[in-house]
């Protein structure tokens, strides 16, 4: 075995197979690990095949040394992006999710060790890494094919990267055992993730190479899964801490599902040459509301996808406390279309001090990859789910020590609501919500409107508990149990719903969210007096605003309150939020069981008795003035 291997305390069943597999590399940096990659110095394009039984050679994407890194494209439109079905639970211990024995027939047991016998024939990437980063991560470990080493580099990226040589004694907490070929002999073409929860460690077998289920969100799950049995929870969520120009600062925290804004928070309002910002778009007469910004908030960056919210993160404010769970961060760059979408990430791509690594972006051999390049699908479009891997230290003003959360929001894509075409987009700019809403917010997460991060995402689908559900390998109640925990033990911690994409009859993408970002911050949070406010007519929706005003502008009341739009009005309203509440209904039944705490019971009675605004209040105060 590599002598290195041998500062690891590993299993006898770990030793067995790096003592019998054809060869270990276990790179001491990342900069080692690269030159890997391609299989030699001299290679531009590497393919990734696999000889599977009866089909032969099976290519399962290319590489491409451009100048800035890795560009990495699979041959299946499918495995551009994730599949939200891919996890399934072969451990017996208690679970919600589907398991492996009820999905295909049997214990996984066989196959696991299939997956071994596979794994001691081929020459291996070993590499140790903190699941959760660096800051406050879970030793780990990931066993990889050598020939798909760009998969071991997007690990070294995304997770906290240990050097082997300093790994004296060093027992994964979790281990990433990737074997690509078992896609198409035992899953019929399938991404399938599956999790093995041992006592001592989390298994992940990693059964295609598309880092979403299982590099990225499998890491997820593990955060989840020793937070679910030590009582604390790993949030799905961005977080800034936003300086306005009079040097305030106040700390932000967005959730939501995919696609729901979070790493839209982290980037500055977007204006245009004459410094106006466009607010929405009418999506039938094409009028357009613009806003006029001077100086804006700088946003400094904590956390873009997974927040860990540690109990040794928490003190005496009486506000959630947080740092960032992952070393790199995933970007989706399908909103980088031209030259100067997003400068600062353009810059970093292209002039990193390392070699970063590209997903279903164009890469010519020898080149720059460029990020607003996105692959074309097959059917000649571009690839709706385009990412780089960048580290978080490339980030400008980052914040790295953990922050106290002063506003959490909750976004969520809204599609086009009219009376004649009714649906759930009814949502205002912004609106006020008592702790017990937003829980109940977060039980339901609702997906949201064309969503283009993942394979299926069709109208209103709940993304799960918290929104990090598709993650989660425990239950769900238990995750509710959580949230309900951490609400209510973060008074001073308030809560807002923001809409994206459309309100009402306009389109607005992610204005909404920034114009808020910099309303709030100018406020110096959501410090609004009771007579500021007016109850929402769907009572889901908490309070509204009475008017709001921005840089010295107010926004017209009609997104502020969709009800006053000519076009959707109080009837088209009504529909669209019996919609919504009928969703809401659907949901939240999953949650009432007798391992429910008691106050999750009283919210979810409220709800079912139509509770108002100010009965939700009377369970969990607003807390304003």
């Amino acid at each position: 075995m590599n002598q290195l291997l041998q500062k690891f305390d590993f299993s006898n069943e770990l030793q067995d197979l790096l003592s019998n597999c054809a060869g270990v590399h276990t790179p001491t940096t990342k900069a080692e690990l690269y030159k890997l990659v391609y299989g030699s110095e001299e290679t531009m394009i590497h393919d990734v095949v696999y000889t599977i039984p009866g089909k032969g050679d099976i290519k399962e994407a290319n590489v491409v040394r451009c100048k800035n890194g890795a560009a990495v494209n699979y041959v299946e439109d499918y495995m551009r992006r994730r599949d939200p079905n891919c996890m399934v639970i072969a451990d017996h211990k208690p679970t919600d999710k589907p398991k492996y024995k009820d999905v295909y027939g049997m214990e996984f047991d066989s196959v696991r060790n299939e997956t071994f016998e596979w794994l001691k024939t081929q020459e291996l990437i070993v590499i140790p890494f903190n699941a959760g980063g660096n800051v406050h991560g879970y030793g780990s470990l990931l066993v990889c094919p050598l020939n798909a080493a760009f998969f071991a580099y997007g690990v070294a990226l995304l997770q906290g990267f240990i050097n082997a040589e300093e790994s004296e004694g060093f027992r994964p907490r979790a281990v990433i055992y990737v074997a690509p070929p078992f896609r198409h002999t035992h899953f019929n073409g399938k991404q399938v993730c599956v999790h093995n929860r041992l006592d001592d460690c989390h298994e992940i077998f990693s059964y295609n190479l598309y880092p979403g289920p299982s590099a990225k969100k499998g890491v997820y799950s593990v955060l989840l899964d020793i937070g679910e049995s030590e009582g604390w929870v790993t949030a799905h969520a961005s977080c800034a801490k936003v300086v306005t120009p009079y040097e305030n600062e106040v700390v932000i925290m967005h959730e939501g599902a995919s696609g729901g804004g979070k790493s839209e928070l982290l980037e500055e309002i977007k204006k245009l040459s004459d410094g106006r910002v466009l607010l929405g778009t009418h999506t039938i007469s094409g009028e357009k509301n613009y806003i006029n910004m001077g100086d804006t908030c700088t946003i400094k960056p904590v956390t873009d996808d997974m927040a860990i919210c540690h109990p040794a993160f928490q003190n005496q404010s009486g506000k959630l406390c947080l740092t960032d769970g992952e070393d790199g961060w995933f970007l989706r760059v399908d909103g980088i279309t031209q030259y100067g979408s997003s400068p600062e990430h353009e810059k970093i791509s292209i002039h990193s001090d390392e070699p970063l690594i590209f997903f279903n972006l164009q890469g010519i051999p020898g080149s720059t990859c460029l990020l607003w390049e996105h692959t074309l699908d097959s059917d000649g479009k571009p690839c709706p789910n385009p990412r780089v891997i960048i580290p978080r230290k490339y980030i400008e003003n980052i914040v790295d020590e953990p922050v106290e959360v002063s506003v959490r929001s909750f976004g969520v894509r809204m599609p086009p609501s009219t009376a004649e075409n009714p649906n759930y987009g009814i949502l205002g700019m912004l609106h006020i919500i008592p702790p017990a809403l937003a829980w109940l917010w977060r039980l339901v997460s609702p997906r949201g409107h064309n969503n283009p991060s993942i394979v299926d995402s069709k109208g209103m689908i709940s993304e799960g508990v918290g929104s990090y559900w598709p993650f989660a390998t425990g239950e769900r109640v238990k995750q509710a149990n959580l949230l309900l925990d951490q609400i209510m033990s973060s008074p001073n911690t308030k809560y807002i719903l923001v809409p994206n994409q459309h309100i009402g009859v306009y389109e607005v993408g992610f204005a909404p969210e920034n114009i808020v970002v910099e309303y709030l911050a100018r406020r110096g949070g959501v410090n609004f007096k009771m007579d500021h406010l007016v109850e929402s007519r769907c009572s889901l929706l908490g309070y509204s605003l009475k008017e709001m005003k921005v840089d010295g502008q107010y926004i017209r009341p009609k997104f502020l309150r969709t009800e006053k739009q000519a076009l959707l009005g109080t009837e088209g309203y009504d529909k669209g939020a019996a919609i919504l509440t009928d969703f809401f209904a659907r949901e939240i039944e999953k949650f009432d069981t007798p391992d429910l705490q008691p106050l999750g019971k009283e919210i979810i009675q409220c709800f079912r008795n139509n509770g108002t605004v100010e009965d939700y209040c009377k369970i969990t105060p607003l807390g304003l003035y």
